[in-house]
This record gives structure tokens, C-alpha cells and sequence, in this order.
């Protein structure tokens, strides 16, 4: 399993939530475009992403997080390490717990607001990133047809970004099937200039949660698992242990 320093340099996406966000620019490929649009199809479509309220996952059985999209409120345990991080995405805000005790230094509160804004971007983009090829500052270009690592016919599609994100200097490569639609892997690039990539993972085990596809499986990182979309949580996920 890659540790979190690794997984914390991929975040390259500042992801959507209810609330306005500034107008980035970007340069987006005509043909690039219509087949990101294909894609959001072919995940259920647009505005049942809009309406899919309550996410969960498991991140590679290493933490557990909870999202409110219309609100930004995240919830994030970290069994190993006995923590937990109750924050909002849009303010910053929230507790933190560790071994059951609440921390209320300042000092303490901004790096883990800070630390459980990244864990979002980071967790989130890996479990939802094709959602994501239009989101504002993605820079989408076309480069053609390409087969992937199983040999299946592919649109790829490159993505780099304009001061979007955490680290917005990453580029990815994006494969996308002819036939489906959906994404089958990605390349991911350290920095936009790199001709190789660090890493290629694939994006496998689609299923249907609530009136959306996500995949969990990632070839030998692992499985994002305990996926659910819901409309309902438990009273109190977002404000308390």
C-alpha cells in the first residue's frame, strides 16, 4: 500500500461543492469535452450526480470518510491512529479527536482542518474522478485513440490544471473506453512537463450506488470499498463522536 505522503502529492483537483466558486480559466478541447460529457452519461448523468447527497467510502482500509456534497461537511477516521476529523471543506471548520480527547489548541485545530481538507481532495478524487474532467480550472485536451494495459480501444484524454487544487503542477492521462465510456485507468504525472508517468492504475469493478457508477477496484493498490450513496445518515455523523 503507498503511504500518504505519496497519495497527498496526487492531488490535483479542487472539487465542487455547493457553494460558488471563483472562475478559473482553462482550455478545454472541443472533442475533449464532448466525450467527458459521454462519460458523465455513462455514470448516471449529471443531475443524478448533483442529487447524490451522502457519500461513504472506506480508502484502502486505511481511513473511513463520510461527505455531505450539498453542505461540504466530511467526516474522517482514522482507526490506526485513534483519530477523528469532523471539518467543512468551504470553512475550514470543525473537532478534532485523538484517543477520545478533543483537541482545542489553535495550533492543533488549523493543521488538522488543514489535514482533513487535503484527505478529502486526495480520497475523493481517487473515488470519483471521472465526475470531475469539466470541473473549472481542468485544462482537457484530446490526444487521440490509444489501447490501454488490457488492450481495449481508448480516447485519451490529458488533464493538467490552472492553480486548481492542492498540487495543481500534477498531469494526468486519462483512458477512456470507445464502447462504454467509462474510464478504464489513468496515468498520473508528477509534473506537467514529465514524458513518463509515475504510475498507471486501473479503474475496474463499476457498480451502480444509488443512480450513479463508481468503480473501487485500483489493480494492486487496492480496493476502495464500503462504497455507499444515501440520501439519510445518522443524526449528529457530522457534529459529534
Amino acid at each position: 500500500m503507498k503511504n500518504f505522503s505519496r497519495f497527498t502529492s496526487h492531488l490535483s483537483l479542487f472539487l465542487l461543492s455547493i457553494f460558488p466558486l471563483p472562475v478559473f480559466s482553462q482550455q478545454v478541447n472541443p472533442r475533449a469535452a464532448s466525450i467527458a460529457d459521454s462519460v458523465m452519461i455513462a455514470m448516471g448523468g449529471k443531475q443524478n450526480w448533483d442529487n447524490a447527497h451522502y457519500l461513504h467510502w472506506n480508502y484502502f482500509g486505511r481511513r473511513i470518510l463520510w461527505w455531505d456534497k450539498w453542505t461540504g461537511n466530511v467526516r474522517i477516521e482514522i482507526p490506526a491512529k485513534k483519530l477523528l476529523i469532523l471539518t467543512n471543506i468551504n470553512t475550514k471548520q470543525g473537532h478534532v479527536y485523538r484517543f477520545g480527547n478533543e483537541l482545542t489548541q489553535p495550533d492543533s485545530m488549523n493543521y488538522f482542518m488543514d489535514r482533513g481538507y487535503k484527505i478529502w481532495a486526495n480520497d475523493s478524487y481517487w473515488l470519483i474522478m471521472p465526475f470531475k474532467l469539466k470541473d473549472p480550472g481542468v485544462n482537457m485536451k484530446y490526444l487521440g485513440a490509444e489501447k490501454d494495459s488490457l488492450g481495449k480501444d481508448c480516447y485519451l484524454l490529458e488533464l493538467t490544471f490552472n492553480n486548481v487544487g492542492v498540487t495543481p503542477e500534477n498531469k494526468y492521462h486519462v483512458y477512456i473506453d470507445r464502447k462504454t465510456y467509462l474510464v478504464t485507468e489513468f496515468d498520473f504525472y508528477n509534473k506537467s512537463t514529465d514524458e513518463k508517468p509515475e504510475f498507471r492504475d486501473p479503474w475496474q469493478d463499476y457498480r451502480q450506488y444509488g443512480k450513479i457508477l463508481i468503480a473501487g477496484d485500483r489493480g494492486g493498490d487496492g480496493k476502495i470499498t464500503e462504497i455507499t450513496v444515501s440520501d439519510e445518515i445518522p443524526a449528529g455523523l457530522f457534529e459529534k463522536p
